[in-house]
């Protein structure tokens, strides 16, 4: 396999974990999707030997991405026309 493949499969073990953390801080989910895809564009760019834990270092990313998107928001001075809720999550599992 080649080194591409093997980031994709760890990008895609990880991809739940990081839309959750940035769903979390940006309360959006098209949002919280940039994020995620702003992460996997970083992370196929970025030299990864020296990595020794793919999680973590997503987590770090996708975190950074969102305060970058949150302080953007801060810039343009973006306010929500009325109340702003969190995009609703549904989820197929019971429990």
């Amino acid at each position: 396999m080649n080194e591409n493949h093997l980031l994709a499969e760890g990008f895609e073990a990880h991809r739940g974990h990081l839309r959750a953390v940035a769903y979390r801080m940006l309360g959006s989910l098209s949002e919280a999707d940039d994020a995620v895809q702003e992460a996997w564009l970083r992370l196929s760019r970025s030299d990864t030997a020296a990595v020794e834990n793919l999680g973590g270092w997503l987590t770090t990313v996708v975190g950074r991405v969102c305060l970058d998107m949150l302080r953007s928001r801060t810039a343009r001075r973006e306010e929500p026309l009325g109340v702003h809720l969190p995009d609703p999550v549904i989820s197929g599992e019971t429990g």
